[in-house]
């Protein structure tokens, strides 16, 4: 097979922005990796999709044609014997193939240029949802609301609001997650756009709009960069969304469109989250200051150590209880 019938390109995980994967696809076959380093291969059988009419994409199951990296090589995944079986097996060899050749040379370009954005009041851009590469991909059904993640929950914090007047349960990320939300549009609207290369985008189809938004074409300002509006009347929320676009930057240095002030900027950020850094700083597109990297790299490696060193303990801890009864049993 020619290698122009392979894409090799990167994509957002969204809702909240939580990292990019980097892909490598043939026919419908994918070999996916979000640090750089484990790629997994997979291959699915979408031909039984072939005369299905439907609206919106559909899924098919994906069968692991294996695991590779660098350091361990290929390990395959399980064999299902099937009439498609050679079929599979081929796609899945094309990927490896290619894989070996372009590895190291990561990060791939951006492809996910169709965005769903949960729209304000106004009917503005509010908050990325979900991205697309093209709009066969688009799916029907799409959670409308925004949401800050697990992780977040676990370890924002903000010094911008005062988290103990919205009682014991909660924390900044559930006020953050209740604002953008209560910001949306009643009920919850929202819209794919295509964007152009200039920044702009074209609206195509919504859920819960008016059908004169669809071909509408929004200039670049209209979508934040870093995905969540900063345009809020309110100080007070204000100073508590740009926390958190702080807070997500070792996400965001995984953009390419991020200038030197920027990128400066979240690198100094970022340096509180070492582990993080660490898990995918080779998808970084580029690098202020490389000793931000090395630093990472280092704490991260001595907080696995000592993380290690815990589990050790706890196991010998557990195992010697069992072996040396109290003397009264």
């Amino acid at each position: 097979m020619i290698d122009t019938e392979i894409q090799c390109y990167s994509q957002r995980l969204l809702n909240p922005f939580r990292g990019v994967v980097n892909i490598i696809r043939y026919q419908y076959a994918e070999a996916v990796t979000s640090n750089g380093v484990h790629w997994d291969i997979y291959v699915s059988n979408d031909s039984l999709l072939d005369g299905l009419v439907s609206k919106g994409s559909v899924q098919t199951s994906d069968i692991r044609y294996g695991r590779w990296s660098k350091h361990t090589g290929l390990t395959r995944g399980p064999i299902y014997p099937s009439d498609e079986f050679f079929m599979l097996e081929a796609m899945g060899a094309v990927v490896y193939q290619h894989l070996l050749k372009v590895y190291d040379q990561l990060p791939f370009p951006f492809m996910d240029t169709i965005e769903l954005w949960l729209l304000d009041k106004e009917k503005k851009p509010l908050a990325l949802l979900n991205s697309a590469v093209n709009e066969a991909d688009i799916d029907a059904y799409q959670l409308l609301d925004w949401r800050a993640g697990r992780l977040s929950r676990e370890a924002f914090r903000s010094e911008s609001v005062d988290v103990a007047g919205h009682g014991a349960a909660y924390c900044a990320a559930d006020i953050l997650i209740d604002y953008i939300n209560n910001c949306a549009d009643t009920p919850p609207a929202a819209q794919w756009f295509k964007k152009n290369q200039d920044g702009s985008a074209t609206g195509i189809m919504g859920h819960n709009i008016d059908p004169s938004l669809t071909g509408r074409i929004l200039a670049a300002e209209c979508f934040h960069p870093f995905f969540i509006s900063t345009l809020h009347d309110d100080d007070y929320y204000s100073a508590l969304v740009h926390d958190f676009i702080y807070w997500q930057s070792p996400w965001l240095l995984l953009l390419d469109t991020l200038n030197t002030e920027e990128r400066e900027n979240f690198e100094n950020h970022a340096r509180k989250q070492a582990m993080i850094v660490d898990q995918q700083y080779l998808l970084y597109p580029a690098v202020i200051d490389q000793s931000f990297i090395r630093a990472a790299r280092v704490e991260a490696k001595l907080r696995r150590s000592q993380q290690e060193k815990v589990d050790q303990d706890e196991v010998m801890s557990t195992f010697y209880i069992e072996l040396h009864p109290s003397p009264t049993e």
